[in-house]
């Protein structure tokens, strides 16, 4: 189960004012649907949390989940590392942003597929050898690629470097789980550099997978 868990928060690494790049609050509503026997769709969504608050200023972002096992993960670009902090462990695990066990396969983009929070998205397919992912995006809500080229893991890079933006919808369908998350409010505000650091005291280890 906790590599099944570790395997879905690669989903979310799998989010100023317009015109520059987007720095605020994305709020996200988040639906699991369980494809093992042994977890439900309620278990599942109960875990990892129905809700996702997303953070970024620059190349560093957080996101708070108000799962029962999922609390918080934290990408601190300087050190290109993804910190992840479950309740059932006292330190946050972290991954290497360089590596990536996944990899694309084939990308297509399709123009202006649906209307989120009076955005207009396109939609970005991703076949990957985990599954497909799709995210839905407006440049409006714009991001610096290159602050996230050594971002490998999750499949993130592979997103910004073709879209320059954040998800406003995100589609993953694996053969373990299928995730929906959108977007219920973007907010957009200067984000305090100390929301975006390890909390003081914070015991890190590496992530066995």
């Amino acid at each position: 189960m906790k590599r099944l868990i570790i395997l879905s928060l690669m989903t979310f690494s799998i989010l100023a004012g317009f015109g520059q790049h987007f720095e605020g609050k994305i709020t996200y509503r988040n639906a699991y649907k369980s494809k093992m026997p042994n977890v439900t769709d309620e278990q599942f969504t109960g875990m990892m949390g129905s809700t996702q608050e997303y953070f970024i200023k620059g190349g560093d972002y957080k996101s708070l989940f108000n799962g029962s096992l999922l609390q918080w993960q934290l990408y601190i670009n300087e050190d290109n590392k993804l910190y992840t902090k479950m309740s059932d462990s006292e330190a946050a695990i972290w991954n290497d942003g360089a590596m990536n066990s996944d990899e694309v396969l084939k990308s297509e983009i399709n123009k202006e597929v649906v209307d989120i929070l009076g955005y207009k998205c396109d939609e970005l397919i991703l076949t990957c050898k985990s599954g497909m992912q799709k995210y839905y995006f407006n440049t409006k809500l714009s991001v610096d690629a290159k602050l996230f080229a050594n971002h490998k893991f999750g499949n993130w890079y592979d997103f910004v470097s073709r879209t320059n933006s954040l998800p406003l919808k995100f589609i993953y369908d694996s053969p373990q789980f299928y995730l929906e998350s959108i977007a219920t409010d973007v907010h957009s505000e200067p984000i305090d550099k100390s929301l975006l650091t390890l909390p003081v005291g914070t015991k890190t280890e590496k992530s066995p997978y």
